[in-house]
C-alpha cells in the first residue's frame, strides 16, 4: 500500500502530464501482474469497475467519525485540519500521525477484499467498526490514499485517460487499443489485464454494462454553429436526463450519465423498450411528457424532478408525472457495434428500428428485478419510447427559426450534429454542438459564502445570493462558476473582513456585493425562503456599479416564473 501511495505522491508532485504517465507506467510495469490491474483502477480513483453498481456506503461524515475514534481528536480539531488542506485524505494523514504505524500493515492486493467486505456490510455500526480497524492498520501516507479512494477523489491530476495512456506505455500497446477496450468493458482493471496478456482485441461490448456518453460542446450563437462542419443534423435539446437503454430478449436496463442503473425509477418505460424487435443499445433522454392524440410534448425539468431519486414509484406519481424515452442515437444493434459508423448511417438504422409502431411487451422480463406489477394500464397502452425528430439547417437564420420553435415546444434549445461523425464515448468535441440561451438575468446580492473544494479549498468561492422582498432579503440561489481566480481571491479577503456569522465552513456576510447572474429556468422550491430557485445559475459579473438597494425583487422572479409557465402552457 505504501509503494502505491508513494507513486501517487510522485504523480501529484508534477504538473507535467507526460511525467505523470511515466510514473504510473513504471509502477504498473514493475508490479506483480496480479496486482497491476487493480492498481490501474485505483490510480483512476475507482474502488470498483465503472460498470458495477456497488458502493461502499461511506460518506465524509462516517470517515470523520472513524478518524475521531482512532485519533481521539474532536470535531473542532478535525475541521481545522480539513480547512488547512481542503482535502479529506490529506487531513486524515495529519490526523493519524501520532497513532498510526510507520509502515502500512495492509498490502495493495488486500484492498480488493477490504472494499468487497465493506460493500457487503449492511449494518452501519459494523461498517464503522470495520473502517476503524482498517484505518488503524495504515501508515499516515497509506491512510491518506485509502481515504482518497473511498471518497472517489484522488486529486493528483490523474484522469482515467492518463491511466489509459500509462497502461499503453507500460505494456507497449497503441493507446487507441487501450482506450477502446476500456470503453467497451467499462473496467480499467480488466483492460489492464488484457494489455498484460496482449489480448486487447478480445474486448467486446458487454450488454447491460453502460459505456460512456458522447458529449457536446457549446456553440456561442447560430453563426458559430456552422463553423465546424458542412452537413449537420438539428435536433431539439431536451430538458430531461440523459439515459442509455440496453435491450435484449425482453431484458431491459436503463443507465444514467453517471452509469447508475435507474431502471426501477422509470418502470413504465420497461415494457416499451422490451418491445423493441432487436437487441439494441440506445442513447436518448428521459423526459416528463404530456401525452395527447398527436403524440404529445416534453414538460419542463421541474416536472421530472418529482420522479428523480425514487427507487420505487407509486401508481399515483406515474399518473401525475408520466415519462417518455426519446431515442436519438443507436450504438449497438443485433450484435454489431455501430459507434464507428457515421451519424448518417446510425440515423438510418434508428429510423429502421422505429419504422413500425412499437408494441409493449407485457409480463415478467427474465433476469429483471423490475416487475410490470408497478406499471399502470395507461403506461402499457400509451407508447413511451419515441424517435427524436430531426431537421436540417443551411443558414444561421434557419437555425434561429428552429431554435425558437424548439423553445416553443418547451425544450432548452438545439443540438447540431455532424452527420459524418462517429460516436466518441466520453469525449466533448466539436462534432456535437449545443445551442442554448439563458432565460433571463438578475441582479442579486451575496448573503452567505462557503469554502470551495480542491484548489479552491482555501478561498470562499461558493456564493448564496438573494433578491429583495420589501426591506428583507430572500435567498433564491447559489452559484460557484463565472468569476476568475483573481476575482475570487480578492472577494475572499473582502468576505473574511465582512463576516457577520462564522459557522466554520459557511459564513454569513454583509449583503453588499452585487452580482449579475444568468440562469436557465425558475422553479418553485422550498429550499430558499423566496419560494423559488434558479436552475443552473452562473455568475456573469460583479456589479460594482450597483448598490444592494438596486437589486431585483421577488416580484421580478415571480414574473419570470409566471411568464415561463405561460409560455409552457401555451406551447402545450
Amino acid at each position: 500500500m505504501d509503494q502505491f501511495a508513494t507513486a501517487c505522491e510522485a504523480v501529484a508532485a508534477t504538473t507535467k502530464k507526460n511525467e505523470k504517465t511515466r510514473i504510473v507506467a513504471d509502477y504498473l510495469r514493475s508490479a506483480d501482474p496480479k496486482v497491476a490491474p487493480r492498481a490501474a483502477q485505483f490510480f483512476a480513483g475507482q474502488v470498483f469497475p465503472s460498470w458495477e453498481e456497488r458502493t461502499l456506503q461511506l460518506g465524509g461524515a462516517q470517515l470523520w467519525r472513524a478518524l475521531a475514534a482512532i485519533t481521539g481528536k474532536n470535531e473542532v480539531d478535525l475541521s481545522t485540519t480539513y480547512r488547512k488542506y481542503g482535502d479529506l485524505g490529506s487531513a486524515a494523514e495529519e490526523a493519524v500521525q501520532e497513532v498510526a504505524p510507520k509502515i502500512s500493515e495492509l498490502r495493495l492486493v488486500d484492498l480488493e477484499a477490504v472494499f468487497d467486505k465493506i460493500a457487503s456490510i449492511r449494518d452501519g455500526v459494523a461498517r464503522m467498526a470495520e473502517l476503524r480497524e482498517i484505518l488503524s492498520r495504515l501508515s499516515p501516507l497509506g491512510a491518506k490514499y485509502f481515504v482518497k479512494l473511498i471518497t472517489g477523489d484522488m486529486r493528483i491530476g490523474l484522469k482515467e485517460s492518463l491511466v489509459e495512456e500509462a497502461v499503453a506505455k507500460a505494456f507497449e500497446d497503441p493507446v487507441e487499443k487501450v482506450q477502446r477496450a476500456n470503453m467497451l468493458l467499462g473496467d480499467l482493471a480488466e483492460t489492464t489485464r488484457l494489455a498484460i496478456e496482449k489480448n486487447l482485441d478480445e474486448a467486446r461490448l458487454r450488454l447491460f454494462h453502460p459505456i460512456g456518453f458522447m458529449l457536446a460542446s457549446p456553440a456561442e450563437d447560430s453563426n458559430g454553429a456552422f463553423e465546424y462542419f458542412e452537413h449537420g443534423r438539428v435536433e431539439d435539446k431536451y430538458d430531461g436526463i440523459r439515459a442509455q437503454a440496453h435491450v435484449s430478449a425482453g431484458r431491459v436496463r436503463i443507465f444514467s450519465r453517471t452509469r447508475d442503473d435507474i431502471t426501477e425509477s422509470f418502470p413504465e418505460l420497461v415494457p416499451w423498450l422490451a418491445g423493441l424487435p432487436q437487441e439494441v443499445v440506445l442513447d436518448g433522454e428521459i423526459l416528463a411528457w404530456q401525452f395527447d392524440e398527436n403524440g404529445g410534448r416534453a414538460l419542463p425539468f421541474s416536472a421530472l424532478q418529482k420522479r428523480l431519486g425514487r427507487k420505487r414509484v407509486s401508481q399515483t406519481l406515474m399518473r401525475e408525472v408520466p415519462v417518455a424515452y426519446v431515442a436519438f442515437d443507436v450504438l449497438h444493434l443485433d450484435g454489431k457495434l455501430l459507434i464507428d459508423e457515421p451519424l448518417r448511417s446510425r440515423a438510418e438504422r434508428l429510423n429502421s428500428l422505429f419504422s413500425e409502431p412499437l408494441q409493449a411487451r407485457t409480463g415478467e422480463h427474465a433476469g429483471d428485478r423490475q416487475s410490470l406489477l408497478f406499471v399502470t394500464e395507461q403506461a402499457i397502452e400509451t407508447p413511451r419510447v419515441l424517435r427524436a425528430s430531426a431537421h436540417e439547417a443551411t443558414s444561421p437564420e434557419e437555425l434561429d427559426r428552429l431554435f425558437e420553435e424548439a423553445q416553443a415546444r418547451g425544450n432548452e434549445g438545439l443540438m447540431i450534429k455532424d452527420l459524418e461523425s462517429a460516436y466518441l464515448p466520453g469525449r466533448r468535441g466539436r462534432s456535437w454542438l449545443k445551442l442554448k440561451r439563458e432565460l433571463a438575468t438578475l441582479d442579486v446580492v451575496v448573503t452567505a459564502v462557503e469554502y470551495g473544494h480542491g484548489k479552491r479549498a482555501k478561498v470562499l468561492s461558493d456564493y448564496t445570493f438573494a433578491v429583495r422582498d420589501g426591506e428583507r432579503l430572500r435567498n433564491v440561489g447559489k452559484a460557484y462558476t463565472g468569476l476568475t481566480d483573481v476575482e475570487i481571491a480578492t472577494m475572499t479577503q473582502w468576505f473574511l473582513a465582512h463576516t457577520t456569522t462564522d459557522q466554520g465552513w459557511v459564513r454569513e456576510v454583509e449583503p453588499k456585493i452585487v452580482l449579475e447572474v444568468a440562469f436557465n429556468a425558475v422553479m418553485e422550491s422550498d429550499r430558499h425562503d423566496s419560494g423559488y430557485a434558479l436552475r443552473f445559475p452562473r455568475i456573469l459579473r460583479l456589479r460594482d456599479d450597483k448598490s444592494p438597494d438596486e437589486i431585483d425583487t421577488v416580484e421580478r422572479v415571480r414574473e419570470i416564473y409566471e411568464r415561463q409557465h405561460r409560455k409552457e402552457t401555451a406551447a402545450s
